[in-house]
């Protein structure tokens, strides 16, 4: 029988729950959430007895409830069918979702309301149109273009995914000047200070790729002035049909691991640059970075199951049981060519991964305001979940009340939305999750879900197991 989502009723009661704050880690144990119309309506202390009123009743004593959880870095919508993946999103706790691409399609199916996300599924918060890439920002005009394109078709930023520095630093500017947040991956050859100066809104990735390490190297400008480019892709100098997507089809593969496929003049220099690393360069980019009010979303799993691709852990992580087979066989392939690398090229990954680790930590400790993400929801590979992100979040030091502020109070700050999303406060929606034991002692604890509110709608552990196992039983989507 296929899992159905959960309807919400007129009215839904949470009683006799630990009220868990964000903002300070505050705890209001002992109270009832009262939701209506997909809305938190009061917050009553179990002490004041409430008539039932036909109120559909959890019994929540010994839980603890927090706002639900922001995923702000997914491709789920890149899905033809996203349903499976929407599912278990949701089934870990993510209420909302940042898609970090789009497409001109993309945009015209939300504008008409069209958009594949059915009931029992996360909302979307924000989505840019086309990625930049060569093909629609080869040259600083027409990236310009590119961006007021986007704006025109009501995107809510532009990502930037590759391009030549000039052209970056031209979306960049022409996004500030009309409005518009260009953010997302960092070019070889940019200063990142420079960059978020300039209004790049969001460094995903920690880079990716060399030019973060590049700033924090004390070999700073033998390295930028190596890594800086003009030309990301060498195009032929006459138009061919459906070039474009014949090279992004390729690009698809890389995407899987782009560490599989990197040059090897690129791992040189991530290798010299994270050899020659000066801690008081960093604080200082840090530093920076605070000031400017630009954001960071790490998505710690995304590199880690690129360096760590062979590991056994990823061999039989229960993702793996979600994904289609088409997926799970592109990835052992991509495996399978990352394996095949110089053990010097894994080596330089391996040995970096801690410094990123610890990075992450420096960002943090100096006041960057920070987002989470996992780079998951196309079904890419294993280990790409929240809860993952999660632990390598602890794994480098940070505290679970921080965390838990990374994927709650943050992303409502970053998305200009306090006075909706991050708390669980009259007036907020009711986007909420009901956990076990205290999310404030252990990390693990974030994830020890027994429930979900999403738009109103309750989903108990029992219906959450449900649309996993239909997402399994269906290869990876629902129904």
């Amino acid at each position: 029988m296929a899992a159905e989502a959960a309807r919400a009723p007129a009215e839904l009661h949470l009683t006799g729950v630990t009220v868990v704050d964000p903002r300070d880690g505050r705890k209001s144990p002992g109270m009832t959430v009262v939701i209506r119309a997909g809305r938190i309506a009061a917050l009553v202390p179990d002490a004041q007895q409430l008539p039932a009123n036909g109120a559909q009743r959890i019994d929540a004593r010994g839980k603890f409830v927090v706002p639900g959880y922001n995923d702000m870095h997914s491709h789920v919508l890149e899905l033809d069918d996203p349903s499976g993946s929407l599912a278990l999103m949701l089934a870990e706790g993510v209420t909302g979702f940042r898609q970090m691409s789009g497409s001109p399609a993309l945009l015209a199916k939300r504008r008409a309301g069209t958009l594949p996300i059915g009931a029992a599924a996360p909302q979307l918060l924000q989505t840019p149109g086309a990625i930049l890439t060569p093909f629609n920002a080869a040259t600083p005009d027409v990236a310009r273009e590119e961006v007021r394109r986007q704006k025109a078709q009501g995107a809510d930023f532009v990502k930037m995914g590759f391009a030549n520095p000039d052209s970056f630093f031209a979306a960049v500017n022409e996004g500030r000047r009309i409005g518009i947040p260009v953010l997302g991956h960092l070019q070889e050859g940019t200063d990142p200070v420079e960059a978020t100066a300039a209004g790049f809104r969001s460094i995903e990735h920690l880079g990716p790729g060399s030019a973060v390490w590049v700033r924090c190297s004390h070999d700073e400008e033998e390295l930028r002035a190596e890594s800086y480019r003009r030309d990301v892709i060498k195009l032929p100098p006459f138009k061919i049909p459906f070039m474009e997507r014949i090279i992004m089809k390729k690009f698809e593969r890389m995407l899987v691991n782009p560490s599989a496929f990197s040059k090897e003049a690129d791992v040189d220099r991530l290798r010299h640059a994270s050899e020659s690393f000066s801690s008081a360069r960093a604080e200082d980019m840090a530093g920076h970075f605070a000031e400017d009010g630009s954001w960071q979303c790490p998505t710690l799993v995304r590199l880690r199951t690129q360096t760590f691709a062979d590991a056994p852990d990823y061999e039989h992580d229960e993702m793996l049981h979600y994904l289609p087979r088409k997926s799970v066989r592109r990835w052992r392939e991509v495996t399978d060519v990352w394996k095949a690398r110089p053990a010097e090229v894994r080596q330089t990954y391996r040995d970096v991964y801690p410094r990123q680790l610890a990075l992450t930590k420096l960002l943090h400790d100096a006041g960057v305001r920070m987002i989470v993400g996992t780079d998951g929801g196309s079904y890419l590979g294993p280990g790409l979940t929240l809860k993952q992100e999660f632990r390598e979040l602890a794994d480098a030091g940070i505290e679970p009340l921080a965390i838990l502020q990374m994927a709650t109070v943050n992303a409502a700050d970053y998305l200009d939305r306090r006075d909706a999303i991050g708390l669980v406060e009259p007036g907020y929606d009711a986007d909420l999750v009901l956990l076990d034991a205290d999310p404030l002692a252990r990390v693990e604890n974030l994830h020890a879900i027994t429930g979900v509110v999403r738009g109103g709608a309750y989903y108990s552990r029992r219906n959450l197991d449900a649309l996993k196992d239909e997402v399994a039983a269906g290869g990876g989507y629902l129904g």
